[in-house]
């Protein structure tokens, strides 16, 4: 018997804070203008510690929601996968605080670190361990506050990033034709140092002499990236689609990591998908990483632009380097 990983429920978490563009203005050199024409985002949501929000809260909202979607209970999940370059600690790990935090008592979980390829890295985890048979329900988490991460005084990479955090569950099936079809993922060490957080615990804990705060913020070398982002996010979707023997006017429904909108015009554009065959929330969030392309599907779900029996491809690029693409049939 072949079984197959169904999608049944996403959700989104988000913090109560909009941070707009404007802002910016008052402590770098910028302006709306220059944020929206570079990059497509007008604002983004910015977690506030004080209030208890958290890569840990974020996500715990997140699978509230994609539980409450799913009809299912929280003890009904065998496996909990948390994408996140930020997690509430490293151990124990945001995985099993939100294993705690949900009950869900029969769950083994773990981190895993993929930057804005998390969700899809976890996704094909969960999928292989459901296809062998080993666990019948997983819960994939991409979280992120990545406002801890930047440098507030760099403005070509501050105004890039917000917080939030998107989830699915998914279930076993017999049905192929409602499914994850298949993924490819994919990673570059050799190009690690376009997009990187130079420090860890390992290489200099901080309470070295030479331990630098800066050290623990987030590096792009932007004009690399983007080139990098466009062509391997193309070369994985396009690698999907042979896999499953589909051309690109077969597929109903596309969710591209929504980084900047300049990335996105460009996969559009040389894939040449319609307009209103994808969905776009970059404006709104900005960079969540991890969370991008879960709070995409949950929304466009939500929304009513994807449905039952539609072909849905979903591609990403991460730092590190990393990036896949994926087909799901809902």
């Amino acid at each position: 018997m072949s079984y197959y990983s169904k999608i049944i429920g996403t959700g989104k978490g988000l913090p109560e804070k909009i941070m707009t563009n404007k802002e910016f203005e008052s402590f770098i050199e910028t302006s709306d203008e220059w944020i929206r024409t570079r990059t497509g985002i007008s604002q983004r949501h910015i977690a506030n510690t004080e209030k208890g929000e958290s890569t840990l809260s974020l996500a715990r909202l997140a699978s509230l929601n994609a539980l409450e979607k799913a009809a299912i209970s929280a003890q009904d999940i065998d496996l909990i996968i948390v994408g996140t370059v930020t997690p509430e600690s490293v151990m124990p790990t945001t995985a099993n605080s939100l294993q705690r935090d949900l009950g869900a008592v029969n769950a083994f979980s773990f981190d895993l670190q993929a930057a804005c390829s998390g969700f899809l890295y976890g996704l094909s985890i969960a999928d292989q361990y459901i296809r062998s048979g080993t666990i019948k329900t997983a819960l994939v988490v991409g979280a992120e506050t990545l406002s801890t991460l930047v440098d507030w005084q760099n403005r070509s990479t501050c105004v890039l990033f917000g917080d939030a955090a998107g989830a699915a569950i998914l279930t076993r099936s017999e049905d192929r034709s409602h499914s994850i079809l298949s993924t490819r993922v994919y990673s570059d060490g050799t190009r690690g140092d376009l997009l990187k957080i130079p420090h860890g615990y390992a290489a200099c804990p901080p309470w070295r002499a030479d331990y630098s705060p800066s050290e623990h913020k987030i590096k792009m070398q932007g004009s690399e990236i983007f080139k990098l982002a466009v062509r391997n996010m193309i070369d994985a979707s396009m690698k999907v689609l042979e896999d499953n023997h589909l051309k690109i006017e077969e597929v109903d429904f596309f969710i591209f990591h929504q980084a900047n909108i300049r990335i996105i015009e460009m996969c559009v554009k040389t894939l040449n998908v319609p307009a209103n065959k994808t969905w776009l929330n970059v404006d709104k969030y900005g960079n969540t990483s991890a969370a991008t392309l879960p709070i995409c599907l949950d929304e466009a779900w939500r929304a009513g632009a994807i449905k039952s029996g539609d072909k849905v491809l979903m591609t990403t690029f991460g730092g590190g380097i990393t990036w896949g693409a994926t087909l799901i049939q809902l």
